[in-house]
């Protein structure tokens, strides 16, 4: 993730937080992009005119980010990570409403990939990686905030250290645990 100009995000979201009400809009301008093109990876395998676009997502996100009145933003890559958090909400609420919708739905295979843990075959993978975060969260939380933050909110491992407050070391060790764990449980797909 990279910002046009490096700190103007976090200025920003201390505006936003001090109670600028002009803040919200000069932040969209920097952050769209960036959200868009994490938004975009879910529904790259999607067909044309899906009932949830990039843009809707990008949205609905952005607007549960700013609307939140009691968040003290720590810079730019505490909003990406929390940005993460709200996508995947919204992604799994909408899977969740898709699946009642379709009970007859085929189960897919789920590829993983080093760049952003699973290429996005179908928008109900999703289902599958909220179940495998949350039996993982409740063996070891760290690890699932990792796979979280790299998988629904595109961040780098460098930005994945820097939001949970431990060194880039840290983080390769146990986002390649992670990895492997999510591997066996999604259906024990190879290296």
């Amino acid at each position: 993730m990279d910002s046009a100009e490096p700190g103007a995000v976090t200025q920003i979201l201390r505006t936003l937080s001090a109670g600028d009400p002009e803040a919200a809009g000069r932040l969209m301008e920097l952050v769209y992009p960036e959200l868009r093109k994490v938004a975009s990876s879910y529904f790259q395998h999607e067909p044309a005119g899906h009932m949830l676009e990039p843009t809707a997502l990008v949205h609905e996100a952005y607007i549960k980010l700013v609307g939140q009145q009691d968040v003290q933003w720590e810079g730019r890559t505490h909003f990406f990570a929390v940005g993460a958090l709200a996508m995947r909400r919204i992604l799994v609420d909408y899977a969740r409403q898709r699946r009642r919708a379709n009970k007859d739905l085929d189960q897919k295979r789920i590829e993983l990939k080093d760049d952003l843990l699973l290429s996005h075959h179908s928008i109900d993978d999703v289902l599958a990686v909220e179940d495998a975060l949350c039996k993982l969260a409740e063996v070891d939380p760290q690890q699932a905030k990792i796979a979280e933050m790299r998988f629904f909110g595109g961040l780098t491992v460098a930005d994945v250290a820097i939001a949970l407050k431990v060194s880039k070391r840290t983080v390769e060790a146990e986002w390649t645990m992670t990895k492997a764990w999510l591997r066996r449980e999604l259906g024990g797909i190879p290296e």
